[in-house]
C-alpha cells in the first residue's frame, strides 16, 4: 500500500504546536545551550534554525560560538560547567570540531543527562536525525517491521545510529559503503522498502536503480553548489516518496532535539 505522506513542513508545524503546549505548562522555562566550535556555513544556518525552534516552542536557547582555536582542554572545561549547572538543562557541542578535538573525548564528556543529541554511548536517547526520521516514518503509519532497509553511509552521526535504530523496530537492515561492489549495491537498493542516503554526493541516488515501486527514499544529503543546496538523491525518483532537499531531514532533525530535551527534563 502506497502512503499519503504529510508534508515535512506541515508536520514540523504540528508537532511544534503540541511541544509548546507542553513547555508552557512547566514552572521553569527550559535552557538549551549550543556550543559551535567552527566557522562551517551548513553549521551557522542549522544553529540559525535550532535558536528560531527554541523562541517558538518556549525555550531559552544560548549560543557559545567558540574561536577555531579553543583547546580540547579549554572546551572540555567549558562543558564541565554546563554539565554541572542546574540552569541548563540540556545543551549541545556542534559538530564538526577542529582537529585539535577528539570527536569522541567530547561525546562521552557530555553528561548523558544533559546530552539533547543523543551522542553520548551512555545516553538512553536516540540521535536527532534517525530519532527525526523515525518519527516521521511513524506518523504516516510507516510499517518497519520484516520490511528491507538500506543505509547509503556510515557515519557517526546518521548511518550507524540510524541501522541501530531500524534494527530495533525489526527491519532487516543493510550499510552500504565504499567497499559495496556495483553489483550488490544494486540489488539491495532495488530490493529496498526503505533507502536513507546520507553520503554527501550530489544526485548519487538517481534512476538508474529500479526501485520498488513503493519505496520509501529519505535523502539527508546536504551538498552546496553556487549558492544552493542538492541532495544526494536526484529529483523524480520512480518510488512512493522522497524527502526534499531543503526543507526536509534537517527540519526533522531540529524537532526530534526538541523531543528529546522534553524527554530529558519529563
Amino acid at each position: 500500500m502506497i502512503l499519503i505522506m504529510i508534508p515535512i513542513k506541515e508536520y514540523v508545524e504540528r508537532k511544534k504546536v503540541i511541544l509548546k503546549d507542553y513547555f508552557s505548562t512547566l514552572k521553569k522555562k527550559p535552557v538549551l545551550v549550543i556550543v559551535q566550535v567552527n566557522d562551517d556555513e551548513a553549521s551557522n544556518a542549522y544553529i540559525r534554525g535550532k535558536v528560531k525552534d527554541c523562541a517558538e516552542v518556549g525555550v531559552t536557547s544560548r549560543l557559545y560560538h567558540l574561536p577555531m582555536t579553543t583547546s580540547q582542554d579549554e572546551l572540555l572545561s567549558l562543558m564541565d560547567k554546563f554539565n554541572k549547572d542546574n540552569e541548563v538543562d540540556a545543551y549541545i557541542v556542534q559538530l564538526p570540531l577542529p582537529d585539535q578535538i577528539d570527536e569522541k573525548v567530547v561525546k562521552n564528556f557530555i553528561n548523558p543527562r544533559k546530552d539533547v543529541d543523543g551522542f553520548s554511548p551512555l545516553s538512553e536517547l536516540t540521535p536527532a536525525t534517525p530519532k527525526g526520521i523515525i518519527e516521521y516514518l511513524k506518523d504516516n503509519n510507516f510499517v518497519f517491521q520484516g520490511k528491507n532497509a538500506v543505509i547509503l553511509g556510515r557515519s557517526n552521526i546518521v548511518g550507524k545510529p540510524m541501522q541501530k535504530a531500524l534494527l530495533d523496530l525489526n527491519m532487516n537492515v543493510l550499510n552500504l559503503h565504499s567497499k559495496t561492489t556495483d553489483e550488490d549495491r544494486k540489488f539491495y537498493i532495488e530490493h529496498a522498502d526503505l533507502v536513507v542516503v546520507a553520503i554527501g554526493k550530489k544526485y548519487y541516488l538517481d534512476n538508474r536503480f529500479n526501485f520498488k515501486k513503493d519505496c520509501y527514499v529519505i535523502d539527508v544529503g546536504i551538498n552546496r553548489e553556487d549558492g544552493h543546496l542538492y541532495g544526494d538523491c536526484a529529483p523524480d525518483l520512480k518510488v512512493a516518496y522522497q524527502s526534499p532537499v531543503p526543507g526536509g531531514v534537517g527540519l526533522l532533525t531540529r524537532l526530534a532535539l526538541l523531543i528529546n530535551l522534553k524527554e530529558l527534563i519529563k
